[in-house]
């Protein structure tokens, strides 16, 4: 298929030999960007190989300190966001942030909304206009309804709308589909595809490499702040993609390390929550890596949640070293060698505003604490302990935590669990938007826990994951456990047959 440029096309928007520094750090260096009306273009790169700086640069945020931004061929310099809008250049972020109280025509048309004669809101040519950006996307929303309630799906086509009312030409998607079930990723997927057909261009930034092969023609690849490649997409592979992207090839992406199992760590027998999920049973023994599959809604994070204490269960029992746990009680969990690595890790595993060695602390506040006082000598030890073992990168282990990068604060998540010595980790979608190269370490660091005799329950929408890391998987389908498949026998197919309701137990 001829490409634009084949043809004589201009690019709508391009860098070349961008360069953006913050003090010593050099966040791009003489990057090159080229995107193309009617193309979906893929950035890849680790977490701080530049894609935020670059993404900033071309929506105004940033000025370059070297090179030049291009606009339909000519050089353009942007003194805010305000002048990329103005150029037609929108960013669609991964949590949009709209006014919950106010409906989705009027999030739309903010500060420009239809007047009539003497300056009276034009409340129906709000929602015409609305219908129309939404009969354009392919998309069914009611303009009245509130913002407030809609799903993060909802809300990003909200946003985009919002960017076609703009007259956008120019589309950059950071991690729209991270926070997005696979049909509502369909639905995004085919809404741009009608941006793309219509004549807008796509910048598509993913984690998610099979996105990228999905919906992307071409990619630019970054590491380290510098520009390794831009080229189609066709003929490539997702490990050729990840060898640019990380400067290695990363064949072990998945080590999971053949280990004996050993006596049953953790027993759940019958365990059920009215209206949640209904007499789940499973062991995981230590040394043994289980995975627990399913559709999102399907109750496994519900039922990690209950085994730890934090929900009650109506039935049931939980075993740890076949002494049964308190129902609905964290710290007997904790003291019986439960841990539990959430799923959102911002909400539920960090206090954002503490410091990175505080936040390890958290777990283990009973062997530091000494009549009341804190010793802080010993909270910093331990800190620096685990974070050197976890390989975390920060520039003082004093700084907040938000100061991190979402993979080094999944680290600090499991370096807190982790000091605790326990004897069952429970972790929760432990790779979501995290680089690639991350992702090899955690799978590293769970695969050499489970070597050294802990019972790994892990709960994954990754696929890949779960069948290159887990020894058994367990399926769940509306709140019941569908299946268990040996590693020897799991396959996409057989774990989206059970997932799906299509297997019996």
């Amino acid at each position: 298929m001829t490409h634009p440029s084949d043809t004589g096309t201009a690019p709508v928007l391009a860098l070349r030999d961008v360069s953006k520094s913050f003090g010593a750090v050099r966040a791009l260096r003489d990057v090159s960007l080229e995107l193309f009306p009617g193309e979906v273009h893929a950035l890849a790169g680790e977490n701080g190989a530049g894609k935020s700086t670059l993404i900033k640069t071309l929506a105004g945020v940033h000025r370059p300190d070297a090179g030049q931004v291009l606009l339909d061929g000519a050089p353009v310099v942007f003194h805010g966001p305000g002048d990329a809008r103005d150029a037609g250049i929108a960013v669609i972020y991964q949590e949009p942030t709209l006014f919950p109280d106010l409906s989705i025509a009027e999030n739309i048309f903010m500060g420009r909304r239809p007047r009539r004669a003497l300056g009276r809101i034009d409340h129906k040519a709000t929602r015409a206009a609305t219908a129309e950006l939404m009969l354009r996307l392919g998309v069914e929303l009611d303009p009245d309804r509130p913002a407030r309630g809609l799903s993060i799906a909802d809300q990003q086509i909200v946003e985009i709308a919002k960017a076609l009312s703009f007259d956008a030409r120019v589309l950059i998607m950071d991690e729209p589909t991270a926070a997005l079930t696979g049909s509502e990723v369909a639905r995004l997927f085919g809404v741009v595809r009608t941006l793309r057909d219509q004549g807008a261009a796509v910048l598509f930034i993913s984690h998610r490499l099979e996105e990228i092969f999905r919906i992307c023609k071409r990619v630019t690849t970054l590491r380290d702040g510098a520009w390794i490649a831009s080229e189609p997409l066709e003929g490539m592979t997702e490990d050729d993609l990840v060898r640019r992207m990380v400067g290695r090839d990363l064949d072990e992406l998945y080590p999971k390390q053949e280990v004996t199992p050993g006596e049953t760590a953790l027993s759940v027998r019958r365990l059920t929550r009215e209206g949640v999920f209904t007499d789940v049973s499973f062991e995981v023994r230590r040394g043994e890596i289980v995975a627990l599959a399913g559709l999102v809604g399907a109750g496994r994070t519900e039922v990690a949640r209950a085994v730890f204490g934090v929900d009650r269960w109506d039935a049931g029992e939980v075993e740890v070293d076949g002494k049964p746990l308190v129902n609905g009680a964290p710290s007997t969990a904790m003291a019986a060698g439960l841990a539990l690595v959430p799923e959102d890790r911002r909400a539920q595993g960090l206090v954002m505003d503490m410091s990175i060695e505080r936040n390890i602390g958290l777990t283990g506040l009973r062997t530091t604490v000494k009549g009341g006082l804190m010793d802080r000598g010993a909270e910093r030890s331990r800190s620096l302990d685990w974070a050197v073992k976890l390989q975390v990168k920060y520039a003082r282990i004093a700084d907040t935590v938000a100061t991190l990068s979402g993979g080094n604060q999944q680290k600090v998540v499991l370096a807190k669990w982790l000091a605790t010595g326990p004897k069952v980790l429970i972790v929760d979608e432990p790779t979501r938007g995290i680089d690639v190269g991350t992702k090899a370490e955690v799978h590293r660091l769970l695969s050499q826990l489970a070597a050294d005799g802990v019972a790994v329950l892990m709960i994954s929408s990754d696929l890949p994951e779960v069948l290159g890391m887990a020894d058994r998987v367990l399926v769940m389908h509306e709140g019941r456990l569908t299946a268990e498949i040996p590693r020897t026998d799991a396959t996409e197919e057989t774990v989206m047959a059970a997932a799906t309701g299509r297997a019996a137990a």
